[in-house]
């Protein structure tokens, strides 16, 4: 049986992957496993080991503290208020900071102003 905080932090490393545009065997080439254990961990079936953490976590360009965020007290956030295990929202983060800053800035300010008017 999966521990719950095994699969929120296989959530968070499938997430910044996804985020950073890398598949699962690029990953694992670059931490030296296979894709198959990536898969595992992803989906919180093996337990990541702390080196191995740290490994992912320097590849993904991230400190190994963000696996952990949204853990509190123990507590994990419900599934259903997790906004980025939707696909079209993690797609459309990845897309929002691949527009140039400024246009990003102009582009913010707009879904502003709409979602106010809704």
């Amino acid at each position: 049986m999966k521990h719950p905080v095994d699969a929120h932090v296989g959530k968070r490393i499938r997430h910044r992957r996804w985020m950073v545009g890398m598949t699962q065997q690029q990953l694992a080439d670059k931490v030296g496993i296979k894709f198959q254990q990536i898969q595992k961990y992803e989906t919180g079936m093996n337990r990541v080991s702390a080196s191995r953490l740290w490994d992912i976590a320097e590849t993904l360009g991230v400190t190994i503290s963000f696996f952990f965020e949204g853990l509190g007290n123990g507590v994990i956030a419900a599934a259903g208020n997790d906004m980025m295990a939707d696909k079209e929202a993690m797609e459309l983060v990845r897309s929002y900071y691949a527009i140039p800053e400024a246009q990003r800035r102009r582009l913010f300010d707009l879904a502003r102003v709409l979602s106010e008017a809704a």
